[in-house]
């Protein structure tokens, strides 16, 4: 009776395709510091909650799933970190602050599911960008409870459910977007 090969560890991402090891991956680090900081100016701002739409989550989890694991998590963490350090590029003040600590740990996850091959197809990607955007909440809503002085319920109702119409379309979108760039690199991914 034959087996399986078992599946490698780490299969590539779309980034390591790219030539020049070391100054690639610290182009894509910075790139996606910058791509965020980009995508928090795309916000719009909601009346009924201190939390704006912006293009961040999906700049993160795109870019997670490119990147793999450690650039993503190093791109988002410097992201964070120059933040912190008085960068004004945060979208909205502290309310948010937990959702971009959430971006560190999304792109970890959505990294490392991408490197399982998880992005391959369209089925995958969904799983892979539903998980990294439960994850952003799993970090932003109680953050937002606590600064605000919510309870959960009350956090959920202005931290998540205004969201969720406009996260359902970027993992739409990254669900296109992700396998139809494999299909493109064939099999330059082996």
């Amino acid at each position: 009776m034959a087996t399986a090969a078992p599946l490698p560890l780490r299969r590539p991402v779309l980034a390591d395709l790219l030539p020049g090891a070391l100054v690639r991956d610290a182009v894509l680090v910075a790139g996606l510091a910058a791509a965020i900081a980009v995508g928090a100016r795309l916000a719009v701002p909601l009346p009924f909650t201190p939390v704006p739409v912006t293009a961040q989550t999906f700049v993160v989890l795109l870019g997670a799933a490119a990147l793999g694991t450690r650039r993503a998590a190093l791109g988002t963490g410097l992201y964070l970190g120059l933040g912190l350090a008085g960068t004004p590029w945060f979208a909205a003040g502290g309310a948010t602050l937990g959702y971009v600590v959430g971006f560190v740990a999304a792109a970890a996850v959505v990294g490392r599911l991408a490197e399982r091959g998880a992005d391959r197809g369209p089925r995958g990607a969904a799983v892979a960008m539903v998980a990294g955007t439960l994850t952003v909440y799993a970090c932003g809503v109680p953050w937002l409870a606590l600064v605000a002085g919510l309870d959960l319920p009350a956090a959920l109702a202005l931290g998540v459910l205004p969201f969720l119409p406009g996260d359902a379309l970027k993992v739409v979108v990254a669900t296109a977007l992700l396998p139809t760039a494999w299909r493109l690199v064939g099999d330059r991914a082996a």
